[in-house]
């Protein structure tokens, strides 16, 4: 495999030389009216993180570029996934499926790309097909007549990206690297009257969360509000009370993850177990970070801080690096949208922007996604197509992630495949349906145990009101929560006898579901107790924890 170092200046100014020297919107007037599909995923991209939702923490962290697609189009306030974990995540959005007709259960596992995907049904009806960043899915895409993808997750300074099987090089920072790639794209494609679809697919804000020279510092003053919760008080019932290996204050690398030092004085990062992402960078790069990071780590060491305060101090600097990679998105969402203004693209062109699950930051403690309580299994989800989208749309059905191939085939007057699974939104998004008629429950399924995190398998049944979850492989616990009454579900209430009639609904619900979706026996299998053992010992390896 050919690998060759470029720069995305350099990349940019290829795309501009094969420019026509007719104006953009002389070529892109809108003749056709299938819509163009702009597709934006980021990577683990909390809805608390954005300012459309109204949370307290994005109030102090603004998102105006995604905000905007909120204010011309419509915000989902009750969307979900079927699976919270970034390959899964991508294979439903694909195929339409859920993980267990798709095939891709969890990551490591790989995408057989011989099956049938919305980029291939809009390629087949004459759509030009990209897509441009993270791929993940242990495989080359298919259905795309172009695609210049992050080499397996990616890295976010100087990131490998495969295109035509040879490895690039491109000097950079990942987020502006994909915006000016999709953007020079949707400039370059060849036929210039046909419609297009494009995934932008983000690395950030996935971990280990560095953000862009220019906002390393951005959020440093910034009094940024960890959860309530941080410091959880769990119901010993809850699984979520046993040894989940997820909390920042445990569980993160100080090094790799929290981008702490080994002294005063000195930029020698602390635990970094993989050595993999602070090498990306060039001398100047890593000058530039030592010297936006020296002062305040010197700064810690100076505390002596221990206990809870180091705690909170690790939560804050989660938050900074976080919110700085949110940051850069939000930059590159208001590039696509200025350029799809300018090029007078607007009125014809569906703009999406989500993320491939929920991201816990600082609830119960935690990072990471995994579990089907509502921080992980809710999304955000935005969608903005001025011809068919009013202005200001507040969405409150139950959707998934499962329902977007149907609404953009829908979309695309293309026939949705008896096969998949979900249902088109454009029936909301129009207001020709009511969000009591459109889906009554969501179904969710996670099998990646034992893994990173060490979150047990678990699935369940969401209706708008109640939620009924059950754990197993090494265990076996249901747990059941009022949502209008436990927001934040710390509070269990299977077996509590005031909802006992409820508890026979959901569990008559879940077995429909299971039915209607075609779920086997062959999704609950369990895992041998000598790996999950091996596997705990493993990720205490990984921690710096002595091997006894």
């Amino acid at each position: 495999m050919k690998k060759t170092l470029y720069t995305a200046s350099f990349l940019a100014l290829l795309h501009l030389s094969c420019t026509p020297k007719k104006t953009e919107k002389e070529e892109n007037k809108d003749t056709n009216q299938r819509p163009n599909i702009v597709f934006i995923m980021a990577d683990d991209h909390a809805l608390q993180a954005i300012s459309a939702y109204q949370h307290p923490l994005s109030e102090m962290a603004p998102t105006p570029n995604i905000d905007r697609l909120a204010e011309n189009g419509a915000l989902f306030l009750n969307n979900y996934c079927t699976n919270s974990l970034c390959g899964p995540s991508r294979a439903t959005i694909l195929t339409g499926k859920f993980s267990h007709k798709n095939g891709f259960r969890m990551n490591g596992n790989k995408f057989d790309n011989t099956q049938n995907t919305v980029a291939k049904e809009l390629q087949h009806n004459g759509y030009q097909t990209a897509v441009i960043g993270k791929w993940h899915l242990g495989n080359t895409p298919t259905g795309f007549d172009y695609w210049d993808i992050l080499d397996d997750q990616g890295h976010y300074y100087n990131p490998d990206f495969i295109h035509n099987n040879d490895t690039t090089t491109t000097l950079g920072y990942a987020t502006d690297i994909i915006t000016e790639k999709s953007i020079d794209w949707m400039k370059s494609k060849t036929k210039k009257d046909e419609p297009f679809f494009l995934m932008v697919h983000h690395k950030a804000p996935h971990r280990n969360w560095m953000p862009p020279l220019r906002y390393t510092n951005y959020y440093d003053h910034v009094d940024l509000p960890l959860p309530d919760s941080y410091f959880p008080s769990f119901d010993s019932t809850q699984i979520a009370a046993q040894n989940q290996l997820m909390t920042i204050y445990n569980d993160m690398y100080e090094g790799y993850d929290l981008k702490m030092t080994l002294k005063e004085g000195a930029p020698e990062l602390a635990h970094d177990p993989w050595h993999n992402e602070f090498s990306r960078m060039n001398t100047e790069q890593r000058a530039q970070w030592d010297s936006a990071y020296q002062q305040k780590n010197d700064a810690m060491h100076q505390q002596h801080l221990t206990g809870k305060e180091l705690a909170v101090w690790k939560g804050e600097r989660f938050l900074q690096d976080y919110l700085g990679t949110v940051k850069a998105i939000d930059d590159g969402v208001g590039k696509i949208l200025d350029y799809l203004e300018k090029a007078g693209l607007v009125e014809n062109t569906i703009v999406i922007y989500t993320s491939d699950q929920g991201f816990y930051l600082g609830e119960n403690g935690w990072f990471d996604k995994r579990f089907m309580y509502e921080t992980s299994f809710s999304m955000p989800l935005l969608i903005q197509y001025p011809k068919h989208i009013a202005k200001g749309e507040r969405i409150e059905a139950l959707t998934q992630n499962l329902d977007f191939a149907e609404t953009f085939l829908d979309y695309a007057n293309v026939d949705i495949p008896n096969d998949f699974q979900g249902l088109s939104l454009r029936p909301l998004l129009e207001q020709t349906t009511t969000p009591d008629d459109f889906r009554d429950a969501l179904y969710y399924h996670y099998y990646d145990f034992p893994a990173f995190h060490m979150v047990q398998k678990h699935y369940g049944v969401r209706t708008k009101r109640y939620k009924l979850i059950h754990f197993y492989d090494n265990i076996d616990v249901w747990e059941m929560y009022d949502l209008k009454e436990d927001p934040d579900e710390h509070h269990n209430i299977y077996n509590n006898t005031e909802y006992s009639e409820i508890q026979e609904q959901l569990l008559s619900t879940l077995d429909s579901l299971q039915k209607v979706y075609e779920v086997t026996n062959e999704e609950f299998v369990t895992t041998d107790s000598v790996k999950v053992n091996k596997d705990y010992k493993m990720f205490d390896k990984l921690r710096g924890v002595p091997i006894k």
